[in-house]
């Protein structure tokens, strides 16, 4: 091909992926901290934070399952343990130096247990919810991933965890609150609730936290790892055999969604005011994975988008038909399913397609990121029929490629 055709080529400049991922940051970064604050009420303004701690759970999931293949129906045990982790810490520092929780001397004997004690401390809880879920998430995906456990069984494993930890919370009412929950927080690590300035400042966490997980994401999709991840969605076998251990990719994905996950319950928690078994179970955790799949459960703010999307419209249906949202989010997902598999991020290439026939290549699971190399989704073209021999240095190329 001549140095001419090559350049005619390639797209142009606000084409490229890395513009269109960047850009799309830049912009949800201008919106979410800008724009929002300007023109929304407090109320509105502490309702759109409470989306943005949901959406941190998706953007987790968007790795996990639109990359890597997993299918995750129980991240709601991580946003638990992230929610209650702080609520916990919330409620010893309600108490005061020493001092018992209002519930415990309600419902329990007025002894703190000794395992709460640590949580006094505030670098200790932030310590927690970004080490525990993570870990937890790494023997149990090592636990399951070593036994070739994946598709519907591991969906329906991780779909059986959540529930059982909502019962779990249930039944433990002297140290949980029970169904109730933990709730009635006053402080937010010494910054009063009930101050809107303070509402105000956790709606900006909230917002740069968020953020800060999409362009990390968007980093991992973009790296060698990320290829490897996809490699191992499309072709665990082949990737086996080339001698990675496909287990451990899949454990690094699942372990950051949950840690992103209980950074989402964490902030959740002062943000709404409470957390309860009825936060963490199968149902919310279904929720979850609904907004992923509406807004594009491959791309990198799909998922974002998806999740506040559903979000919204199931606190405005609520409010006007509290019987009718269950069935139009039933409806809804039905027929994203069944007409755009890859989610309403997909819709602009479906109508491309259309219009220009088979000009513009199909939507797929990588097809969020075309790189200028003539790749799709980060991972190279399909080799020729008679490979050269690899070297020990091209395995990751060689283990990104599709079969």
């Amino acid at each position: 091909m001549s140095a001419g055709a090559d350049v005619a080529a390639r797209p142009v400049w606000w084409r490229r992926a890395g513009v269109r991922t960047w850009g799309g940051i830049a912009l949800a970064a201008v919106l979410l901290l800008g724009v929002a604050p300007a023109v929304l009420s407090d109320f509105r303004l502490n309702l759109l934070a409470k989306f943005l701690c949901l959406a941190m759970v998706a953007v987790g999931i968007g790795l996990a399952w639109g990359r890597g293949g997993m299918l995750v129906l129980g991240q709601g045990v991580f946003f638990g343990l992230g929610g209650y982790l702080m609520a916990m810490h919330m409620k010893l520092s309600d108490a005061g130096p020493g001092g018992v929780p209002d519930f415990m001397l309600l419902y329990g004997d007025g002894v703190v247990p000794g395992w709460w004690e640590p949580l006094r401390s505030p670098v200790v809880t932030v310590l927690a919810i970004l080490v525990l879920p993570a870990a937890l998430a790494t023997v149990l995906g090592l636990a399951v991933f070593r036994r070739r456990v994946r598709g519907a069984y591991f969906a329906i494993l991780s779909q059986a965890l959540a529930a059982a930890f909502a019962i779990l919370l249930v039944g433990q009412q002297k140290v949980t609150g029970g169904t109730n929950g933990l709730n009635g927080f006053r402080s937010f690590f010494g910054y009063d609730l009930a101050d809107p300035v303070n509402k105000r400042m956790l709606y900006y966490i909230a917002a740069g936290v968020l953020i800060a997980m999409v362009a990390a994401v968007g980093l991992l999709m973009r790296s060698r790892y990320g290829e490897l991840l996809v490699a191992v969605r499309d072709q665990e076998n082949r990737v086996r055999f080339l001698g990675y251990d496909p287990a451990v990719v899949k454990v690094v994905a699942y372990a950051v969604a949950a840690a992103f996950a209980a950074v989402g319950g964490a902030l959740f928690a002062p943000v709404v005011g409470i957390i309860s078994p009825a936060d963490v179970g199968v149902v919310p955790s279904i929720g979850l994975l609904v907004g992923v799949a509406i807004g594009g459960r491959a791309t990198l703010l799909g998922p974002v988008l998806g999740s506040i999307a559903v979000s919204w419209a199931e606190t405005s249906l609520s409010e006007q038909f509290p019987s009718f949202w269950t069935y139009f989010q039933g409806a809804l997902f039905i027929g994203v399913v069944a007409f755009l598999p890859n989610g309403l991020a997909s819709l602009g290439g479906a109508v491309r397609r259309r219009r220009g026939g088979a000009a513009v290549p199909a939507d797929g699971p990588g097809s969020d990121v075309r790189p200028d190399d003539g790749t799709a989704g980060g991972v190279p073209a399909d080799p020729p029929a008679d490979p050269p021999a690899a070297s020990a240095a091209d395995t990751v190329d060689t283990a990104g490629r599709h079969a």
